[in-house]
């Protein structure tokens, strides 16, 4: 009973310990939330004034900068990954005469991750649910996923918006849209006869929605004043890439890409992360390449593409009477993952015999 008392004890001064404010040790002191939440200076959001002298805005805008700040490591992610995707949201966001804080909602959603998803389907950098994104041009199946793509989801994400400042009149009210859905805000003022966001009674995750997005629009663009010391070295680089186009005329493996593209085949996922699975499908794409992959490519692809159908012919099994995957797998020693990525197949369906399949056998071992 004492141990544990004095074990509780302990762990208790450490905890204290490591909350106070301590100076002189740079990016592992926990910093003074207190002075660094007091805000001074006016804020805005794509140039409409957020009203902080207003108590219950405060308290709301003060509650989203403390966890943000909290969350130290997201915010230092944050950070380094802004010079590698922002620049191209930027980019474009001026090109179509949109504010230049939109930018935020998508630091906001994703924290710029491609991949990220949220329990109810949303997906990608700006984290479109599908029905949404395939209504603004987003090509969204089992082959390709566009939500995941900078660019194109950037575009798409450029159209809703618009439309919703069009229809609401305010980008504050079109965030909030984007957020909850056009229609459920629209019901909410006409309900309660309000059209300012800050008075609206709207779902808790809408209602703080917005501090989020500033609050990473001031720690983006104040670093220094919230302790984030970061150097040039610290941030994350603008990816060098170039985009070419390419046509397959059939299925073709994305080996045969990275192979063309002087590169590997997690690259080529890595720098086009809307290509789903292995291999990419019949049709026209455009796809980004590291930058000293790109001369010459079409001519080593299609030599790369030749030689990897030549390659697939003479590597064809025909399927037996009483075969299965498994004993497939084992008879050629090969991994049954492997298996199932060569010939695109789902384990919960069967084969038959007479059915034709692709093995890359192991090479047997040496004597």
């Amino acid at each position: 009973m004492y141990r544990i008392l004095f074990t509780h004890s302990i762990l208790m001064l450490v905890l204290v310990v490591g909350l106070c404010p301590v100076s002189g040790f740079g990016q592992n002191a926990i910093p003074d939330l207190v002075q660094q939440v007091r805000q001074s200076a006016p804020v805005d959001f794509c140039g409409e004034k957020v009203p902080l002298e207003e108590a219950s805005v405060r308290e709301r805008f003060e509650k989203e900068m403390l966890l943000s700040l909290w969350d130290r490591d997201q915010a230092i992610l944050w950070l380094k990954r802004s010079t590698r995707y922002l620049p191209v949201i930027e980019g474009m966001l001026k090109e179509a005469g949109l504010p230049d804080d939109l930018k935020y909602v998508a630091v906001a959603e994703s924290a710029l991750r491609p991949h990220v998803g949220s329990p109810k389907g949303a997906v990608g950098f700006w984290q479109f649910l599908a029905d949404t994104g395939r209504k603004y041009d987003l090509r969204i199946d089992a082959r390709i996923d566009e939500r995941r793509n900078l660019k194109a989801s950037t575009r798409a994400a450029i159209k809703y918006l618009s439309r919703l400042h069009d229809d609401l009149g305010s980008w504050t009210l079109a965030v909030a849209a984007f957020n909850m859905g056009e229609e459920g805000l629209k019901a909410e003022i006409l309900a309660q006869g309000v059209s300012d966001f800050y008075r609206l009674y709207l779902p808790l995750e809408t209602q703080r929605y917005l501090f989020r997005i500033l609050s990473a629009k001031l720690i983006l663009n104040h670093p220094e004043q919230y302790d984030f010391n970061l150097t040039t070295q610290d941030y994350y680089r603008p990816l060098d890439t170039a985009e070419v186009e390419l046509t397959c005329w059939e299925e073709t493996s994305l080996a045969v890409v990275a192979e063309a593209g002087r590169t590997d085949f997690k690259q080529i996922k890595d720098l086009n992360p809307e290509i789903r699975g292995h291999y990419l499908a019949a049709g026209s794409y455009r796809l980004n390449l590291p930058a000293d992959g790109v001369d010459g490519f079409q001519a080593r692809f299609e030599a790369g593409f030749e030689a990897w159908k030549a390659l697939q012919a003479e590597r064809i099994y025909i399927v037996k009477e009483g075969d299965n995957l498994s004993s497939i797998a084992e008879q050629f020693r090969v991994p049954l993952p492997a298996l199932l990525i060569w010939n695109r197949l789902d384990i919960r369906r069967p084969i038959h015999p007479g059915d034709r399949l692709i093995i890359h056998p192991q090479e047997k071992d040496a004597p």
